[in-house]
């Protein structure tokens, strides 16, 4: 008899797993979702092995769990379904938050090993039906185990990653975790949406560039999903800011004294760290945020 992996939530990061882990060693892919149209859509389309509406029952039977829904959903999930996970069980997650879901993993019996997942995957879009199969290309995947994970649910994970196509696996904590993705996540999005604020915005047609394209790809967010995001994290992403903020402060300084060495020193520090944070990096992947 086939193990099971259950993915609750077949959106675009939950449905592009179900795509990437198809054909894992012995596992057969259950994609765990709300509605009937996306379980018919899942099947139409091979996004998994079986879908079902069915959470409790894939639960009992689910070898590993893989919580591919909103930060807030994951919490009361598991506090609804704490009973339904299969003892011995791997849980993990997908999101962009870990210190919040550490916490509320509390709920699950000892029994049942839970391991923080994030991996650095996406783009701008949500849905199954932007889900891809190659979305995980080349990602570094972290993970934050507990201090009672085991050795083999760690090698698990380890596994999966590879399967899917990821470059690595990043073993850290939830704080350590919340204070990078408030740095190289979280804040780029705040960027980018602060940029469509300005009141230009519909008049620079024509004018955009790549870099303009660039900055702002990631505007056309999930608004729900990444409110939660912000909220869950605030402390880590406001400290991120205030070192935005003053950055963007000192920049203003040197062009408003006119000191034109100054600037030029400046950009020359900032461009040359900017150099040596390339060497290595995924920059021609697209699925990326």
């Amino acid at each position: 008899m086939k193990k099971k992996i259950a993915i609750v939530g077949l959106g675009l990061i939950g449905g592009s797993l179900a795509l990437a882990l198809r054909g894992f060693e012995d596992y057969e892919i259950v994609g765990v979702v709300r509605r009937q149209a996306t379980a018919d859509y899942a099947m139409s389309h091979g996004v998994g092995d079986a879908a079902t509406l069915d959470a409790a029952g894939a639960l009992r039977e689910a070898d590993v769990t893989i919580l591919c829904i909103n930060p807030k959903d994951i919490v009361t999930f598991m506090e609804a379904h704490r009973a339904d996970f299969k003892p011995g069980s791997l849980v993990t997650d997908v999101c962009g938050i870990k210190g919040a879901v550490m916490e509320a993993s509390r709920v699950l019996p000892a029994t049942v090993d839970f391991i923080g997942g994030h991996p650095m995957a996406g783009t701008e879009f949500s849905g199954i039906e932007h889900a891809l199969p190659d979305m995980f290309r080349g990602a570094h995947y972290i993970i934050t185990p507990r201090a009672d994970s085991t050795g083999e649910h760690i090698a698990l994970m380890g596994r999966m990653a590879d399967y899917v196509g990821c470059k690595d696996v990043v073993n850290t904590t939830p704080a350590e975790h919340d204070a990078m993705i408030a740095y190289t996540s979280q804040m780029m999005h705040i960027i980018a949406v602060s940029v469509c604020d300005d009141e230009g915005l519909f008049t620079c047609r024509g004018f955009e560039g790549s870099s303009f394209r660039g900055c702002t790809r990631v505007a056309d967010l999930d608004v729900e999903l990444w409110t939660q995001l912000f909220s869950m994290n605030e402390g880590a992403l406001s400290a991120a800011l205030d070192r935005l903020s003053a950055n963007l402060e000192s920049y203003r300084a040197a062009l408003r004294s006119g000191d034109v060495e100054a600037l030029r020193e400046k950009l020359a520090y900032s461009a040359g760290r900017k150099h040596q944070m390339v060497l290595g990096e995924r920059s021609d992947d697209p699925y990326y945020v």
